[in-house]
């Protein structure tokens, strides 16, 4: 494996995600079963908005996990085993624990205020649930990846990669997932959280997004040439399930649906935003901290919005804009600033804060 020049296109893939997943937590707020998996509901829903959530949560957290793969590629190519270990340490598992302990706690006793209920300290992994996982498969397939980068010019390897130049070559890994839909079984299908169903699909897709950066440019050229046909069978997916199956599609049929959608966002923007810029800069900085920390200002922009009488519609977009704006000010002026602080985030400390 060669030393690999840096990859706006994913930079940006993990801004969006994270964007869809502050965007997809709101929306949870605005549908009648929010509280049953721990949100502060509102009492007058929104039940159309359900239609894009839909599309978005087969594949938006499948697609963080394909991104995490893909980093543990980059960051190995300058370190070995036990510098990996220390760096995905720093990064994932202290604001894993700080999360559990301490940030997660909190947004609870929100929503125990908002509900009136006994106020009780309960540590959680909450939403942190997939920075676990993360760290599991790190320290499990460890001694795998580095076996191919050791050889990266064996027999293996370079059968990997004859494979990936081919649009079949994505054949075994869609049905990767549609064998672990048919053994898992999980009801509904979009239950990730603290579920084996979402750990053995992120491990999955964990493995698949090491698998497509380690195959280089002639997996991203394929990619990028069918980009078309995998938008276009994304779509197709989505519009059969809601118009014939009234969203009722089995587990099988959305990993493919999934996956097809993963496809094409890997492939246009590889295509469209592969490429720096000032606003990737700092945002690619700022999403991990904002992701740690937006169920916070979610349930408090929640406690203070939903009180109002006002348009629905207009709530979930002052909530939204509350969470986002209360997340970039405390990045901003706090997190990125104090040192400590930095390290509870996962941010690097080996310079001072500007």
């Amino acid at each position: 494996m060669q030393t690999t020049n840096r990859r706006y296109d994913i930079d940006w893939i993990r801004v969006i995600a994270i964007g869809l997943l502050l965007v997809y937590h709101v929306a949870i707020g605005f549908q009648s079963w929010g509280l049953m998996i721990g949100f502060i509901t509102n009492e007058r829903s929104w039940p159309t908005l359900w239609i894009p959530m839909s599309m978005l949560n087969i594949w938006r957290i499948p697609l963080l996990f394909f991104i995490s793969g893909m980093g543990v590629y980059f960051s190995m190519q300058n370190k070995n085993r036990l510098q990996l270990l220390k760096e995905r340490t720093r990064r994932i598992l202290i604001p894993f624990l700080f999360g559990i302990f301490c940030l997660v706690p909190a947004s609870l006793f929100l929503l125990q205020y908002y509900y009136h209920w006994p106020l009780k300290y309960i540590y959680n992994p909450g939403h942190l649930w997939f920075l676990g996982n993360i760290f599991v498969y790190t320290v499990v397939l460890l001694p795998v990846f580095f076996y191919l980068k050791k050889n990266a010019n064996g027999r293996l390897v370079m059968l990997m990669k004859r494979v990936a130049g081919h649009p079949l070559g994505l054949l075994p890994v869609v049905a990767v997932f549609v064998a672990e839909a048919l053994l898992a079984d999980p009801k509904p299908y979009e239950l990730y959280a603290m579920t084996w169903h979402g750990f053995y699909l992120g491990l999955l897709a964990f493995c698949c997004g090491f698998y497509f950066v380690m195959n280089g440019d002639v997996f991203w050229k394929m990619l990028l040439k069918w980009r078309w046909l995998f938008i276009c069978a994304a779509v197709a997916f989505f519009s059969y399930r809601l118009l014939q199956l009234q969203g009722n599609a089995p587990g099988w049929l959305l990993a493919i649906e999934s996956n097809c959608w993963v496809f094409a966002v890997l492939a246009f923007v590889y295509r469209y935003l592969n490429h720096p810029g000032k606003l990737l800069a700092y945002l690619s900085e700022a999403a991990y901290p904002i992701y740690i920390m937006h169920m916070l200002f979610l349930f408090l922009g929640s406690i203070l919005i939903f009180p109002l009488h006002i348009n629905v519609q207009l709530q979930f977009f002052l909530v939204l804009l509350f969470t986002l704006f209360g997340c970039l000010v405390t990045y901003e002026y706090i997190i990125k600033r104090v040192k400590i602080l930095r390290l509870l985030f996962g941010l690097k400390i080996k310079q001072q804060a500007q």
